[in-house]
């Protein structure tokens, strides 16, 4: 019986060792190689970060008090390093756009320049692209509506404001689609720049247009996985696909 025992507790030592193996193999060969901190924890921060209206020192703040020693500056390169790869995972897995492309420009201040973030989002409110650019002549329209027709099926219907920008773009690139110019008719694209203006105000304005980009690729990723019209389904429903969306989550940060 002893031999026994003994044979139980030392396959389980044995499995367990395996296991720390298989798991610091993970880490060493994988996206995390060479980090010091877990990637469960990298990932945690990361989500907060583009999820929630928090800076890098609030992040800090919240895992120390779980234990978590990290800093600010830490946290700031891990949204950097890993919030585009985690983006692009997302938009790869993404089910797919509507038909009907609201798109919309509104200017941004960086450094005392003015800027304009471009957006295009379709009849469920997703973010379809966002994009930073100088100008909103018809080149820049131009140049945005490429972006939107690369890897992505051609509108059946895209509304805009009356920029005569768009008109242009219209005619040289999707002159099939219906374009649609009617007062309130692009609300939906106004509006969907809230949440961007939110976080902008919370970090005191983008430093760079660099910076800009990368934040508002990652953040339209993220806000489109967690925005789930929780006003209109159930608590049931709104629950499954909540459990969805950080299934996709692990998904894209694994």
């Amino acid at each position: 019986a002893c031999g026994d025992l003994m044979d139980c507790e030392a396959n389980r030592i044995l499995e367990d060792a395996m296991h720390v193996q298989s798991i610091i193999a993970k880490i060493l060969t994988g996206l995390y190689k060479r980090y010091r901190f877990p990637p469960e924890i990298i990932q945690y921060a990361v989500w907060i970060y583009y999820r929630f209206n928090l800076g890098h020192r609030d992040i800090e703040d919240l895992l120390a008090e779980r234990g978590i020693t990290v800093s600010y500056e830490s946290i700031r390169l891990w949204c950097n390093e890993f919030g585009p790869h985690y983006a692009r995972r997302l938009k790869r897995s993404h089910r797919g756009f509507g038909d009907t492309f609201y798109i919309d420009e509104v200017f941004i201040k960086i450094q005392g320049t003015q800027y304009y973030l471009w957006r295009a989002v379709d009849q469920d409110g997703e973010a379809i692209d966002v994009f930073v650019q100088r100008r909103r002549d018809s080149t820049a329209a131009k140049k945005f509506f490429k972006r939107l027709l690369t890897h992505r099926h051609k509108p059946r219907k895209i509304v805009t404001d009356k920029l005569k920008s768009y008109g242009v773009a219209h005619r040289d690139l999707i002159p099939d689609a219906v374009h649609e110019t009617g007062q309130y008719s692009n609300n939906r694209a106004e509006l969907s720049h809230q949440p961007t203006r939110v976080r902008e105000r919370g970090m005191r304005r983008f430093k760079s247009i660099q910076q800009a980009q990368r934040f508002v690729n990652v953040h339209s990723a993220v806000h489109n996985l967690f925005n789930l019209g929780r006003h209109l389904v159930s608590a049931k429903n709104y629950r499954f696909f909540r459990s969805r969306a950080f299934s996709t989550w692990n998904y894209a940060a694994a």
